[in-house]
């Protein structure tokens, strides 16, 4: 009872924007997503602040940035800012020939168009593998896109391959303000973040002591915006937007064990790469021992985005995917009787040659937790993360959250037993040689947090 109580006072205490229920709307694919995506940079007309991992040099990422551009010479007062991670930018896909990155791009169409716009390199930490800028939402005027999407040729369903990723529209200013504000006051006053457009990028020895004066300041900042004191009006529910950096003073991680223990009948987790955080994990068995229903979809080893066919030449990144599987398998024998109970159901997702990136808790169909969070041990300490949890007590947007539900299991399959995951013997052999070195070395725990 005391842990009920802790999770209502939490709830209670949080600062929340009152958005009209009809404010929100749900994408249901990489299609849609790209088509929105490119309207609302057409139909702009003061600002538009991405923050993304990356914009990728590809057809999809020269599209989105060639729009940027235009509507930019099209209005010239048009406040455009692109933030993305400042190492993430410097180098090619994992896995290619050593490259510039996706500066290339950034820097050929600055000096095609006259007018520029803003392309900033975010450094969270001083090594990418420490972590990353991991913030997302678009903000066009006051219509935030919010997806845990990049900007690239699989996200955007260039050819016939996608990402799946989730895909929210809320038109609302105040939370778009929020947003704003938090990219004008803690990004664009930092001498650690730097422009991607010009020749002469500082190294990131050059920027070590400015990034520890960014990581310091992150690690006291948060979203700040009016709270609406009052009760929430009807037909109208509550979103606070939320910040997530760092293993103390986490609002983003304290959020999601809350919601766990807030969950009456069911809770619901998407994660495209299981490894779930101890504290997570205990929140998980907690609700299963008191007969609470649990849904995690995950995505099968095959829509990871590190997974090599096995027809390919395999390289080291591509244990990735065999790394998460074998967390999933260990997790489901430990709670196959809940498994069995249908108190546990883990459904994984996998469509032709796609991958699967989708992230977020849904409890009661009151709650729900939108996020680029992984909820993995990097998310929850490493990387500079956001969400925006929407409070729904009157279940007003029930019925399209059940929609999007429903659209995202159409690939998906229950896991009846553990034994219906494959173990290293299955593996090939090359994926089996550096499964047991990394054991041999006692690297496996490093990689989970890593990973």
């Amino acid at each position: 009872m005391r842990r009920a109580q802790s999770a209502d006072l939490f709830f209670e205490n949080l600062n929340s924007i009152s958005v009209n229920a009809d404010a929100i709307q749900i994408i249901d694919n990489a299609r849609d997503f790209r088509r929105r995506l490119l309207a609302l940079i057409k139909n702009a007309r003061r600002r538009i602040y991405i923050t993304a991992l990356y914009l990728q040099d590809d057809e999809s990422g020269r599209e989105i940035l060639e729009a940027l551009y235009q509507a930019k010479q099209n209005n010239p007062e048009l406040e455009v800012k692109l933030f993305v991670d400042f190492l993430r930018a410097q180098r090619g896909l994992m896995g290619q020939a050593k490259c510039i990155g996706n500066v290339r791009l950034y820097r050929e169409l600055a000096e095609k168009y006259e007018h520029s716009i803003d392309i900033l390199g975010v450094p969270v930490k001083s090594k990418e593998v420490l972590g990353v800028l991991h913030l997302k939402g678009f903000v066009f005027d006051d219509t935030l896109l919010y997806s845990g999407a990049s900007i690239n040729n699989i996200y955007l369903q260039e050819n016939t391959r996608y990402r799946y990723d989730r895909y929210h529209v809320i038109d609302n200013k105040s939370i778009c303000d929020t947003l704003v504000d938090f990219c004008r006051r803690c990004l664009l006053e930092s001498s650690a973040v730097r422009s991607l457009t010009e020749e002469n990028i500082p190294d990131k020895k050059k920027l070590k002591h400015p990034i520890k004066q960014f990581k310091k300041s992150l690690r006291l900042d948060d979203y700040r915006f009016t709270a609406d004191k009052q009760r929430v009006p009807h037909k109208q529910v509550s979103v606070t937007p939320m910040l997530g950096f760092g293993g103390r003073r986490n609002l983003l991680n304290d959020s999601i064990i809350q919601l766990l223990k807030k969950t009456e009948n069911h809770a619901t987790i998407f994660t495209p790469y299981f490894n779930l955080p101890n504290k997570v994990n205990k929140g998980v068995k907690r609700l299963l021992k008191k007969g609470k229903t649990v849904n995690i979809v995950v995505g099968d080893k095959t829509a990871n985005d590190f997974y090599i066919p096995i027809d390919e030449t395999f390289t080291k990144i591509g244990i990735v995917p065999y790394v998460y599987e074998t967390n999933l398998r260990k997790f489901l024998k430990r709670n196959q009787k809940f498994v069995n109970s249908q108190l546990l159901n883990v459904y994984l997702w996998s469509h032709a040659d796609n991958s699967y990136h989708l992230k977020g808790i849904s409890v009661d169909e009151q709650m729900h937790l939108i996020t680029g969070h992984n909820i993995n041990p990097r998310a929850w300490l490493l990387d500079l993360e956001n969400g925006l949890l929407i409070r729904d007590p009157d279940q007003l947007l029930a019925s399209q959250f059940r929609h999007e539900y429903q659209t995202i299991l159409t690939h998906a399959r229950r896991i009846e037993h553990f034994e219906k995951i494959e173990t290293l013997s299955d593996y090939p052999e090359a994926v089996q040689k550096l499964m047991r070195k990394v054991k041999r070395a006692k690297l496996d725990s490093i990689l989970n947090r890593l990973l």
